[in-house]
């Protein structure tokens, strides 16, 4: 999975905005403010999703391609290797969780804004 798709599957999600926040070579998305989603655009090419605790647990134990998220709670936060073997039909999958993870974090006005769009 290259960084052109997550991006296009991003910012089809409702309330997504996409930003360079912290440096030109981390890439952020957020719905409604609220970030689900790190990645590089530079080699290696990793995404940082939310993830439950223990299905986080569970993946990088599966998956040689994900392991707790640097830099973040990695009780909560995954990275994923994109140059692994991961399919794409499963990283669709957490990229989805992190959004609807993050989005029932979200205040009870921003969840109804959301809903609204």
């Amino acid at each position: 999975m290259d960084l052109e798709t997550i991006r296009e599957h991003c910012l089809k999600k409702k309330g997504v905005t996409e930003s360079f926040p912290f440096n030109e070579e981390v890439l952020v998305y957020k719905v409604m403010n609220k970030m689900f989603l790190l990645t590089n655009i530079n080699l290696p090419f990793t995404i940082n999703v939310k993830c439950d605790p223990e299905l986080a647990s569970e993946l990088r134990e599966r998956y040689p391609e994900v392991t707790g998220a640097w830099h973040m709670n990695k009780t909560h936060w995954n990275t994923i290797d994109l140059t692994g073997t991961v399919p794409e039909k499963r990283i669709r999958e957490w990229i989805k969780d992190s959004y609807w993870l993050v989005s029932e974090g979200l205040s009870l006005k921003d969840r109804k804004e959301l809903r609204e769009r």
